[in-house]
């Protein structure tokens, strides 16, 4: 990592008079095994490094990038980003992040037992977790995909404002689809299992959730239309927060992509919801210690008890409004920052999820939704998703229902949440889930 950014010093050292220069290095390595029928169906493994090179004078920018460390190249790199800034339109507000006095937390989230783990290991862990699958009931009918992945990231950035860090992460998860089959119904489920290294991963856990996902759901039937009391499971509550996590981007809002523009202050959630996005919380799938432009992440309260507290910004969509970075540059090495939450979630409640079942008399479960980002119209809030679950008949599960779809508006959804439950668990994404029960939601099925 020191080389990384040994080497983005030697770039910056060559800025000319007048010019700020920003230089940001990558070393990625990613493996990813698949096994189907105790075969390896395939396994990738990809390691990809570059330089992205940023040079901005007078209020115009030019970037350009290359897929090497080659010295002579990445000079040829930074030539170019010159070149490029002629042909830039001038913007008062364009200039490079500045240090902030925050210091990168120290995360404890990069470990050498992955990046020494072997390829056959890992092939192991995908079969293991395929046969588990396969024997976990006897309606398994097959395993759809079993699937092995990680990945070891290393980042530096350095600029001629003074900003030099360094930021490291590893990663790894498995994930299981089932698929059962009774009296001719065919339903699938999925299972999984995060970590930081492979030791933190329970191969037994993903195959039973797989299997208990799919076998609960034979003999599903489309449940009656009508507006009806609504959970969300963590793996679909994680998917509505990521979306709504998109539309807290300082850049969304100045674009007039957001539904929450205007609306800083305002109840926008129930009173029971604070949202957070904290990239320094080390249980994060997505924790990181630094930002695109190098900044210090930092543990941003979005929304406080249904108050819209903040929209997230790196330096530029932060100086266009004038306030500051909330560390929140998002970025590869061949693009130029743009801005996101890297890590959310809803501060948890304190019932278990049975415990907020066994209080509903009527309500609908759902563990499963599909087309939610095409179904969801980030400016009005609008969404119409398929969905699946099971019913709840007094206060427990009862009959598998699928073929129906969930509608509202995420404005509504988020003001309409009743409960929280306590198992925050974070997934392979940028938001962790939770079961969140919502007051009503329109159920469209039979």
């Amino acid at each position: 990592m020191s080389d990384l950014l040994s080497l983005c010093d030697r770039l910056v050292a060559q800025a000319q008079p007048g010019e700020q220069v920003e230089v940001v290095a990558v070393h990625e390595r990613e493996t990813e095994v698949r096994a189907y029928e105790g075969q390896v169906e395939s396994l990738t493994a990809a390691e990809s490094q570059g330089v992205g090179v940023r040079v901005i004078r007078d209020g115009r920018q030019g970037f350009a990038s290359a897929g090497t460390l080659d010295l002579a190249i990445l000079d040829e790199t930074l030539a170019e980003a010159r070149e490029n800034l002629a042909f830039a339109t001038p913007d008062e507000f364009c200039a490079l992040a500045t240090p902030d006095a925050l210091d990168p937390a120290v995360l404890d989230i990069y470990r050498q037992e992955l990046v020494d783990f072997p390829v056959e290991s890992k092939v192991a862990l995908a079969l293991e977790l395929e046969r588990r699958t396969r024997q976990g009931d006897p309606r398994i009918i097959g395993v759809e995909s079993a699937d092995y992945s990680d990945s070891v990231t290393q980042t530096a950035v350095a600029t001629t404002t003074g900003i030099r860090t360094t930021a490291a992460e590893t990663g790894c998860f498995l994930s299981a689809y089932s698929l059962a089959e009774e009296n001719g119904d065919t339903q699938a489920g999925f299972g999984f299992s995060v970590g930081r290294q492979p030791s933190d991963l329970e191969v037994s856990q993903a195959a039973t959730d797989a299997v208990e996902r799919s076998t609960r759901m034979l003999g599903a039937v489309k449940p009656p239309s009508g507006r009806m009391m609504v959970v969300l499971d963590p793996w679909v509550s994680a998917q509505f927060l990521g979306i709504v996590g998109g539309t807290l981007s300082g850049e969304a809002v100045q674009k007039g992509r957001s539904l929450f523009a205007e609306r800083l202050g305002d109840q926008v959630a129930a009173a029971s919801l604070t949202l957070i996005d904290d990239p320094t919380n080390p249980a994060a799938f997505t924790a990181t210690a630094t930002d695109g432009e190098g900044l210090a992440t930092r543990r941003n309260v979005l929304m406080q008890d249904g108050r819209l507290e903040k929209f997230v910004h790196n330096s530029y969509t932060a100086r266009r409004v004038g306030t500051a970075s909330t560390g929140s540059a998002v970025r590869g090495y061949s693009s130029t920052p743009g801005v996101g939450v890297q890590a959310v979630s809803v501060q948890p409640g304190q019932l278990s999820p049975d415990a907020l079942i066994a209080g509903i008399t009527d309500g609908l479960l759902v563990q499963g939704v599909s087309g939610l980002h095409s179904g969801v119209n980030p400016v009005s809030g609008d969404f119409s998703t398929g969905a699946e679950g099971l019913r709840i008949r007094n206060g427990e599960l009862a009959e598998p229902v699928r073929e129906f779809t969930i509608a509202s508006t995420l404005q509504k959804m988020l003001l309409e949440v009743t409960a929280v439950g306590d198992d925050l668990v974070w997934l392979p994404m940028k938001a962790a889930g939770v079961t969140l029960v919502i007051a009503e939601l329109t159920v469209s099925g039979a």
